[in-house]
């Protein structure tokens, strides 16, 4: 069974993404109304084997000089096929977002698939600095 990778937003399928990431560890319980306004706001890409979704990211850029990624994920049951390498790739290869200047993420445990494209640790640390509020969807 093949998969498609699609950036139009009305195949985007609200139930799974939101039934994902209100379990994942970096967003767990946020509210359905985030989530789509989230999608609303960015630039998604989704993973779909017939028409069920299995697979998302989305992109939060200005499409000119920065794109933060963000939400990237492959349903259990369809991992390790290149699903998520195959939606980032998609994302890379995107007409408008060649000649960004930076792209960021933050990620946990993914390290070896994003260091695969090309991404790396942030060189400059002593530069970076967050406003983190982890448990904002539990409060």
């Amino acid at each position: 069974m093949s998969v498609r990778i699609s950036l139009d937003p009305a195949e985007l399928q609200l139930d799974v993404i939101h039934g994902y990431l209100a379990r994942s560890y970096w967003a767990e319980g946020i509210p359905r109304d985030t989530v789509a306004r989230a999608l609303a706001h960015s630039l998604c890409i989704g993973a779909y084997r017939d028409e069920a979704q299995i697979g998302f990211a989305r992109l939060v850029t200005d499409r000119a000089t920065f794109a933060y990624l963000a939400d990237v994920f492959v349903l259990e049951d369809h991992r390790g096929q290149g699903i998520a390498r195959a939606m980032l790739e998609a994302l890379d290869r995107h007409s408008e977002l060649q000649g960004l200047r930076r792209w960021a993420l933050f990620t946990r445990d993914m390290h070896p698939l994003y260091a695969l494209l090309g991404w790396e640790a942030y060189p400059h640390p002593d530069r970076l600095m967050v406003r983190d509020t982890p448990d904002i969807y539990s409060r």
